[in-house]
This record gives structure tokens, sequence and C-alpha cells, in this order.
């Protein structure tokens, strides 16, 4: 490829999709559009840097049930750019998931750490997650006796009932760690709010970029809710945050590498 040439990230994102079969162009297509708009249309690979892919895996959530897909796509998309010549490093390498911080660092911090940040609930959402976390705390006891009996069972060599009990129970206690932060944070919007004409936490919202004119449709849900492959998004990421409280005709902005995106608020479906 002649370097000099230098081809835009657009044209590039559309070259990697073309060469993939049907389906996986049409699952991968979404992300790979959503990357290369956050880093510039018109930026070639030459004038990205490592911060920049790096900022793109800060601003994911790890919470978003396809968070490690999501990463997996453009990963694939660098890899491929590298292996084509498009760039001449590999910056796949700066596209690092989140990790957990360890007990000790957490347990340092304890004093200073911020408290959670208020998540938006609509009362029927709120009166939801209290039920879903009675179900689970229930189980969860069930769980705790269901550990018990197979305990019993002398024989270890082969006890996959305990090992099956326990690992539920852990992957329970998570779920509801996880709900009772939600609901101790939140905040309840009435009735008399959710009528007012402005975007909600449940508000189905079109959006309108002003610099391409695409058209973007989002749902608002809560943290735990969240689905990209549905366009439901939280309340709390980046985009969330800037749309919940305005008015239908607002415009907003959110800030890229690339610049501040500035989209218009088109519809409010509550």
């Amino acid at each position: 490829m002649n370097s000099d040439q230098k081809p835009p990230l657009k044209e590039l994102a559309t070259r990697f999709l073309t060469s993939l079969p049907p389906e996986e162009r049409t699952e991968k297509q979404g992300e790979v559009y959503k990357f290369t708009r956050w880093c510039g249309w018109e930026k070639s690979f030459n004038e990205l840097r490592g911060p920049t892919i790096a900022g793109y895996a800060e601003r994911l959530s790890p919470s978003d049930t396809d968070y490690g897909k999501k990463l997996g796509i453009i990963r694939s998309f660098l890899v491929h750019s590298k292996k084509q010549g498009w760039c001449q490093t590999n910056l796949a390498v700066h596209l690092k998931a989140k990790k957990p911080k360890t007990r000790k660092k957490a347990a340092t911090l304890s004093a200073v750490a911020p408290a959670p940040e208020a998540v938006t609930l609509t009362e029927e959402s709120y009166a939801e997650m209290e039920t879903e976390l009675k179900n689970l705390k229930a189980r969860s006891t069930q769980l705790i006796e269901d550990i018990r009996k197979a305990a019993a069972d002398k024989d270890f060599r082969e006890n996959a009932p305990l090992a099956a009990a326990r690992e539920q129970r852990g992957h329970v206690e998570g779920q509801i760690k996880e709900l009772e932060s939600i609901l101790k944070s939140a905040v309840i919007i009435d009735r008399e709010q959710k009528s007012r004409l402005m975007v909600n936490p449940g508000d189905r919202v079109t959006l309108r970029a002003l610099d391409s004119g695409e058209e973007l449709k989002y749902y608002l849900v809560s943290p735990r809710e969240v689905d990209p492959t549905q366009g439901k998004i939280s309340t709390v990421s980046p985009m969330g945050k800037a749309i919940v409280g305005q008015p239908q005709g607002a415009v907003i902005e959110v800030a890229a590498p690339a610049g501040k995106m500035s989209y218009r608020i088109e519809s409010i479906e509550h």
C-alpha cells in the first residue's frame, strides 16, 4: 500500500467489514463504526496513538453484557489492519479490559473511596429490583442448604453437587451485592416527573448526529439491564448522563478523541 495515500478510518472499516461473511459482518458492523466515529472518521491509522485506543476501552462499561465481545470486535479490526499493512504497529495491544482492584488496594483506599454514583430509577423498576433481590436472597439460603447436604457426602473425589452449589452461590451472592448497591444509591422518579417532556430512565430516545445526520435510537436502562444489541444503554454511561433530564429538541455533547460529538434529541417515548 502506498504510504502517501493514508486512507481514512471510515474507508478501512468498510474494507474490513466487506471481507467478513454476511452474518459476522452484521454482528460487528455497529461496534466497528462506533469505534471509527469515536477516533475520527477522516483520521488515518498513522494518526492514532495508544492513549486513543485505550480511551475507547475505558469508555466501555464492564457491566455491559457484551463488554468482552465488544472489545474482541475492535481487537479483530485492529489485528486485521496490522496484517493488511494499514497501520505500522499492532494497536490492539492498547485495547485492554478493565481489571478489578485487588482487595488489598481496595481496603487501603476504602476510607477515601467515593460513594456509589446515584442511579435514577422509576418506581416500577425499583419495585422490580426489590422483588428480584428478595428472590435472590431466598435462592442463596437454599444453596447454603444444598452445600451443607452435599458436604455431608464423605466421598470428595467426585462431589460434583458440592462444586456446583458453591459456584452457583458465588454467582448469586455477586448479583445480590450488585442489586443492593444500586438500590442503596437509587434516586426514584415519581409519576409527575415521568410525565414531563424530558428524558427519564426507561424512555426510548431518538437522536440525530449533527455532523453526519445519522439517526440513533437508545433505550435508557439501569446498569444491570444494559444490552447494546438492543440499543439499551446505562443511565450512568457518558451518553446516558448527557441525555437524562434533557427535553426534546435539546442538543447534547459527548466527548470523544475526535472532538465533542453533538446530537439533537429528536423524540422521546415514555
